[in-house]
């Protein structure tokens, strides 16, 4: 299978404004890039690049004053499998994590473990460790939260998510994660491109995703507590903590985001 991704955002700048883009497909997709989906740039203004602290790849820019258009758009090989479902993948004792996993236990500026810790216990702790904990988590998420993008705030973290019982893919992802994190499985937010491949219409607009993924039998696995099921056509762009670490684009300056596009689609 060929997936053709990409994106179009564009602003409008009172004054030049530095940026920091995280829109590049991950570089574990790296050899079933086809097309690489590099930034582009309208006007065209010099571009660097680095990895961050948890292995993303960001872009630098100054935008000048006025309207700026952010584009990619690349083809990716994909297997057409859906995610990987291991219902006997077990959980870690704590002492015998891996040291890298450990940051994704904490409490993070999105996901209030300290808060959130004894609803958990008391929500999950008859759940049997491991993938069945995890799918128990999900589910509650996936029937607790109504989703709406009408219900979507930039500040929205997991407690507020759990309370108001409605949100956005990334609020899904957060309260996920922020359980998974209350009963120590070391869980990371995850953003990307997820189209409609394999789902039938009426197919939803493109847009980017909020899913995560934990540490279990010593790899990651992908979980979704917003779709809740095995989903097809997958592509990572980023992960961290939270939200927090891996926004799409990061503004120093005011700004109006004028347009909004997203695609992933099956290539025949």
């Amino acid at each position: 299978m060929r997936i053709r991704v990409g994106f179009e955002m564009i602003y409008d700048f009172p004054q030049a404004t530095p940026l920091i883009a995280v829109v590049g497909t991950h570089f574990t997709r790296a050899s079933d890039v086809i097309v690489p989906d590099h930034l582009t740039t309208e006007p065209s203004v010099p571009v660097s690049a680095y990895r961050d602290g948890f292995g993303n790849w960001c872009s630098r820019l100054v935008a000048p004053a006025g309207r700026m258009r952010l584009s990619a758009n690349g083809i990716l090989r994909d297997s057409g499998l859906p995610d990987v479902v291991a219902p006997s993948a077990s959980q870690h004792p704590v002492e015998d994590l891996p040291p890298d996993t450990i940051v994704y236990l904490l409490g993070s500026r999105y996901c209030e473990t300290d808060r959130l810790s004894d609803i958990a216990w008391k929500l999950f702790e008859k759940a049997a460790p491991g993938w069945p904990r995890v799918q128990a988590i999900c589910d509650f998420v996936h029937h607790h939260i109504a989703f709406g993008y009408e219900h979507a705030r930039a500040t929205k973290t997991a407690w507020e998510a759990f309370n108001e019982a409605k949100g956005v893919c990334r609020d899904y992802a957060h309260l996920a994660v922020a359980f998974c994190r209350c009963m120590n499985i070391p869980a990371r937010y995850c953003t990307g491109y997820l189209g409609d491949i394999g789902i039938p219409p009426p197919h939803a607009p493109g847009d980017f995703a909020g899913w995560f993924e934990v540490y279990l039998d010593s790899r990651w696995y992908t979980f979704d507590a917003r779709n809740n099921t095995p989903r097809i056509g997958r592509v990572l762009i980023a992960q961290g903590r939270d939200a927090a670490d891996v926004p799409i684009t990061q503004t120093f300056g005011p700004n109006t985001l004028v347009s909004f596009k997203v695609w992933t689609d099956e290539l025949v």
